[in-house]
């Protein structure tokens, strides 16, 4: 389903959302049903449609850039080694009208969107707040609905450090996909029992890259990371 589809006559849908677009006159009308929510735009012009997974902060509105994940099992990390892992993170579907510029026409998902603290109070952030299991192969998924994270953990540290949890900044996220499954790379480097820095990073998976929400609305935006200084668990 995912995929780039000529403007014209358009229906896609499952049993979850529909999404249709169909002749009107001299422009294009745009629908999508989706867990009762419903949306309906006009489009001229030109162009083609883009369907992709982008980064899972979209919705219901631009609260923040940080998803933090929490794994279902905690991990126990020896001190100076590393290790690979899969977890999983929520699809967002973002739909892009393409011509000579791209543009968001929709994001929409068949997920639940929560939200949580992370750190104190005064001085903790907010995140988009995603339970995943953890697993040593990546796991088969409904695409659709959850993506995965290919997460290299490095314990730099003298000390065993238990990890419970993982808070990244999506603004840098890079996401692949294909007929089966959504995959991105990301690294935690852990320099204390309690302190460590995350970052996404280019997978460089021989897949088709998902425009990114960020690109489509032309935010200038550097890689970033995030350091986690409220603890791992």
């Amino acid at each position: 389903m995912y995929g780039e589809y000529a403007l014209g006559e358009l229906k896609l849908e499952n049993d979850d959302f529909c999404l249709s677009i169909e002749h009107d006159g001299n422009s294009y009308v745009y629908e999508r049903v989706c867990k009762g929510d419903f949306v309906t735009k006009r489009i001229t012009g030109f162009g083609k449609i883009v369907l992709n997974p982008v980064e899972p902060v979209n919705l219901p509105k631009n609260i923040t850039s940080l998803i933090e994940i929490e794994f279902k099992e905690k991990i126990v990390v020896e001190p100076k080694s590393r290790l690979t892992i899969y977890v999983t993170f929520p699809i967002e579907i973002g739909v892009f009208v393409v011509n000579k510029s791209l543009s968001v026409l929709d994001v929409f998902t068949l997920n639940s969107s929560k939200y949580t603290l992370y750190g104190t109070p005064g001085r903790g952030v907010i995140c988009r707040y995603w339970l995943s299991g953890v697993y040593g192969s990546p796991p088969k998924l409904d695409c659709l609905r959850e993506g995965i994270v290919e997460l290299e953990i490095s314990n730099s540290s003298d000390s065993w450090v238990e990890v419970g949890r993982i808070v990244l900044d999506v603004y840098s996220m890079k996401i692949y996909y294909d007929d089966s499954k959504v995959i991105s790379k990301a690294v935690m480097n852990i320099t204390s029992r309690g302190v460590a820095e995350t970052q996404f990073l280019d997978g460089n998976y021989n897949m088709k890259k998902a425009v990114e929400i960020y690109v489509a609305k032309k935010l200038q935006v550097l890689r970033r990371s995030f350091v986690m200084e409220w603890g791992l668990c």
